[in-house]
């Protein structure tokens, strides 16, 4: 849950590009507009919803640009209510109390599971489940899906496999992007040997090292396995996450290679550890998704020239992809939300959001020329190039006791191998006794 608010925080100005205007507001519609719009084919005019997110800010008036958008097209009228950073806080005495919103746009995929268990989501509609068979790989289907039926789309998107990097630092070591891990170990070292440590981790920020994580093991251990350990059906003693192990010990495991070394990355948190790379300028790298532009902005750099980044390098056979996002479901059973839902996994509904700053789309066929800055543009071709191979998030797709809190589970047992990289097998038996737990 800790990633999702830093990422609601940050990813709406993850370009670091201006501001749009003031939130669209919607008005009821007069007798004499509902005849024009009938004609006009507006299907729902005098139709009202209400949709819950968690975004505010400049997020907020982005979205509502997109549901003006909608309502411009079918004549429902649409209100827009602020969960909060806790989204199932916010929703759960709504839906107790017999009045959920509309439409809930969902932070972490296993809500959707919480929620269809206690049958407060409905089924998408044939129209909606269509759309998402066009514009949407299986793997996102089956992600907002439960029980063999699909509740939510996959709506907008975090990129998680990125290292930023400080051009500076690069071009005084000598060194060039790498584009595998043994090539991005290397260049660790030519850098510590040129004087700055090549990483700054933000240890104290659990779910950065889950991302670490993640990325290196959906590489080296490939999408299948990946699959299979976010769901703990394979046990994490397994052979393949002391792999993964293995290799990020192979940079936190060298003095030189951590600024103010590992106890001291275990003190700082995100995003100190980006200001300590592009504002102090003491590190070359920190690695963390798309939404480090924000902070690398505020400390004064610009992106795109001093502050660059450049896919997670390979660490196996697969170019890693992961991605966090927000999920749609509804939590009425109306044509109206229905509607929207088709309209937000679309193509013509991806496009509108895509030209507006902070946003990345998972949607397939949403062609990455819709975004305004070249940044998003290249991220948008990756999550497109990367195809059936992209992954969601697999800590926000675990029990949260176990990949969501502060000081325990996942985020503790990876702090704890931070502190001490060459207990391999210490760190992956506690990994297991922590997911048996959280699994039972």
């Amino acid at each position: 849950m800790q990633k999702a608010r830093a990422a609601a925080i940050l990813a709406g100005l993850a370009v670091a590009v201006a501001a749009c205007g003031n939130a669209p507001t919607t008005t009821q519609p007069t007798a004499s507009s509902s005849a024009s719009a009938t004609e006009a084919g507006k299907t729902l005019q005098g139709v009202k919803l209400e949709v819950a997110a968690k975004w505010t800010g400049d997020e907020q008036k982005n979205f509502q640009k997109v549901l003006k958008a909608f309502s411009d097209k079918t004549g429902a009228t649409v209100t827009y209510a602020s969960t909060g950073e806790d989204t199932g806080a916010y929703l759960g005495p709504r839906i107790q109390g017999g009045s959920p919103p509309d439409v809930a746009i969902l932070p972490q995929p296993g809500l959707v599971q919480q929620y269809a268990k206690q049958n407060a989501l409905k089924p998408l509609t044939p129209e909606v489940t269509k759309e998402i068979d066009t514009n949407y790989t299986p793997y996102w289907k089956e992600l907002g899906s439960a029980d063999g039926k699909t509740y939510g789309v996959l709506i907008k998107a975090a990129h998680k496999s990125l290292i930023w990097y400080r051009s500076q630092a690069f071009d005084d070591a000598g060194v060039q992007v790498p584009t595998n891990w043994d090539e991005l170990v290397k260049s660790s070292q030519t850098i510590a040997d040129s004087g700055t440590a090549p990483f700054s981790f933000c240890g104290a920020s659990g779910w950065t090292l889950t991302d670490l994580f993640e990325n290196v093991y959906l590489s080296s251990a490939g999408p299948e396995n990946y699959d299979k350990l976010a769901k703990h059906e394979i046990p994490w003693t397994d052979p393949s996450v002391a792999t993964a192990l293995e290799k990020i010990a192979q940079i936190v495991g060298k003095k030189e290679f951590v600024l103010d070394g590992n106890s001291g990355a275990l003190q700082t948190d995100f995003p100190t550890c980006v200001t300590k790379v592009f504002g102090q300028k003491k590190a070359a790298m920190v690695i963390e998704a798309d939404f480090v532009a924000t902070q690398a902005t505020a400390d004064g750099a610009k992106v795109g020239e001093e502050a660059k980044y450049f896919p997670f390098p390979k660490a196996g056979d697969t170019a890693p992809v992961v991605l966090g996002g927000d999920v749609a479901v509804a939590m009425k059973d109306s044509p109206g939300a229905m509607a929207l839902l088709q309209f937000l996994a679309s193509k013509e509904g991806g496009e509108i959001w895509a030209k507006l700053p902070g946003y990345l789309s998972p949607n397939k066929n949403v062609s990455p020329d819709n975004y305004p800055d070249p940044l998003t543009k290249a991220l948008g071709q990756t999550i497109i190039s990367a195809g059936d191979a992209v992954r969601y998030d697999m800590s926000d797709l675990s029990p949260s006791a176990f990949g969501g809190t502060d000081g325990k589970g996942e985020w503790k047992v990876l702090q704890d191998f931070l502190r001490t990289p060459t207990d391999i097998k210490g760190a992956q038996t506690k990994l297991e006794d922590e997911a048996k737990k959280a699994w039972k």
